[in-house]
């Protein structure tokens, strides 16, 4: 049901005071007057504390600053017309109990005539003695179809150099999702500005708009990066599945009537290449990256922790489609079997991983776990994620294609020149971490000898080197098990 459908309903049905959330007050208006076009509501008045009623053809400015006198003008307004006021700015006056009382004694009124109340604002606080009177309804951010018709219009008049294709439009819409339709408009003037057009290279333009909404959050970081997944060796399994996955947010997708995905639960060792795999789905995909550190939503006042958590999940679909990376989920939620907080774990996790399970917005969640005894069941249960990969100590081939991928970035002219078989082979039971490591441990001791690394160098690097593999030996043979057990399916 659309917002215009569920607003005519309400109306209808009498319901004397509707609260819309939106941070879109222009949008919202706008829609509201073509939502009763031709319908029998015919007045619509519009109050803020400012300017009073501005559409108020008694007496402009009726009400400028005396929220009171908003509230009266409603109950002088002729009972026979059917009419709408919108009053924004007002929730910050429903805690007085003047205005309390008046709206109370308005609902009764209201009930006998054609007159309905929307309370406009961004946030959703309403006394307990006003919850039974008020019906509150959510205008959700522009849809596609908005954005397109808007793309459209603002490209209307633009010479173009070559047509946008479907798959370059659908990549930008993608990108717009997320936001208010007016920051839509200036971000696509400021990229017209720039590139005479609209285009793949909006997109990074439009990304950054999003950095900027993350920005004034404390739950998320927007995290850039230009990773791909041929920057991770190994994990041929996992990497098989997220590239049939690569359009599954594409219009095409839809049709075709696949479902929403939820996620990918990733666990493994320290340092075996978790975290650089969201990275790279990110980028492979042209998503915006959230990071969310779990331990940012454990507040000390009670209930705030879950209300930290709603908030999060708020932000994270406002800006889908998205990537939302989940590092090291087991660390947050460790106490929860012990139940060491007063509940305040259970309840977090039990907000979170109801999410997860019944979510429908494109939201792909990558939750990243190095310890899998760690991981509350509630977690594991199938549903909650679409798989979970298990990221073991590379084989000799993966290391040396790990080893072929770092020196590549550190020597792009000479990597084939070091001998990568012999790494590999000496490298047994070190991480993509480790491998890394021990190239830059060879570069520091070339470096500081005015010469170039060698092969040699890295061996002996190797040879000074403690895997974490031999530190933890029993953890990592358990989370092993899972995998050759077939619980969890190997990367």
């Amino acid at each position: 049901m659309t917002f215009q459908e569920e607003l005519l309903i309400l109306l209808k049905a009498r319901y004397p005071i509707i609260y819309v959330i939106t941070i879109e007050e222009d949008r919202l208006e706008y829609t509201i007057r073509n939502a009763i076009i031709n319908k029998t509501y015919s007045n619509l008045y519009v109050w803020d504390f400012i300017e009073g009623y501005k559409t108020n053809p008694m007496k402009k400015g009726f009400g400028k600053r005396n929220p009171l006198e908003a509230l009266e003008f409603i109950s002088k307004v002729n009972s026979r017309t059917p009419s709408i006021f919108i009053l924004k700015d007002f929730k910050r006056f429903l805690k007085d109990l003047t205005i309390s009382r008046k709206l109370r004694n308005i609902t009764q009124l209201l009930k006998l005539q054609p007159k309905t109340i929307i309370i406009v604002d961004s946030e959703v606080q309403i006394p307990n003695e006003l919850k039974d009177h008020i019906t509150l309804i959510k205008f959700n951010l522009p849809a596609p179809k908005e954005i397109k018709n808007e793309l459209v219009r603002l490209t209307k008049n633009l010479t173009l150099q070559g047509k946008l294709s479907q798959k370059i439009l659908e990549k930008v819409i993608q990108a717009c999702q997320g936001l208010s339709l007016e920051k839509i408009r200036r971000v696509l003037g400021k990229a017209i500005v720039i590139y005479k057009q609209i285009d793949k290279n909006s997109i990074p333009i439009i990304l950054g708009e999003k950095r900027q909404v993350i920005s004034q959050t404390e739950l998320l970081e927007f995290w850039s990066t230009k990773v791909t997944l041929k920057d991770v060796g190994g994990a041929y399994n996992l990497k098989q599945w997220l590239n049939a996955r690569t359009e599954i947010f594409s219009e095409q997708a839809i049709n075709y009537g696949l479902v929403t995905p939820k996620g990918v639960l990733i666990i493994g060792m320290q340092g075996s290449g978790k975290s650089l795999i969201a990275k790279a789905v990110a980028y492979e995909w042209r998503l915006p990256l959230l990071r969310l550190d779990v331990g940012r939503l454990f507040a000390g006042v009670v209930g705030e922790s879950e209300s930290r958590v709603r908030e999060m999940i708020t932000i994270a679909e406002s800006l889908a489609p998205c990537i939302l990376w989940v590092d090291e989920i087991d660390k947050a939620f460790s106490d929860a079997q012990q139940n060491l907080d007063s509940g305040t774990t259970i309840r977090v996790l039990a907000t979170f991983v109801t999410w997860l399970g019944e979510k429908t917005l494109p939201v792909f969640v990558i939750a990243t776990a190095n310890d899998i005894y760690s991981l509350p069941v509630e977690i594991l249960r199938k549903g909650r994620f679409d798989e979970t990969f298990f990221l073991g100590i590379p084989t000799t081939a993966e290391r040396k294609l790990i080893y072929e991928v770092h020196l590549r970035r550190f020597r792009p002219d000479t990597w084939y020149e070091y001998d990568t078989i012999k790494l590999s082979r000496r490298s047994r039971k070190f991480s993509g971490a480790e491998i890394e490591q021990t190239i830059v441990d060879a570069m520091y001791v070339a470096f500081s000898e005015y010469r170039e690394f060698t092969t040699n160098d890295i061996l002996i690097a190797i040879k000074e080197t403690i895997p974490i593999l031999e530190m933890d030996p029993l953890r990592t043979q358990m989370v092993q098990n899972w995998a050759l057990s077939g619980r969890i399916r190997v990367a």
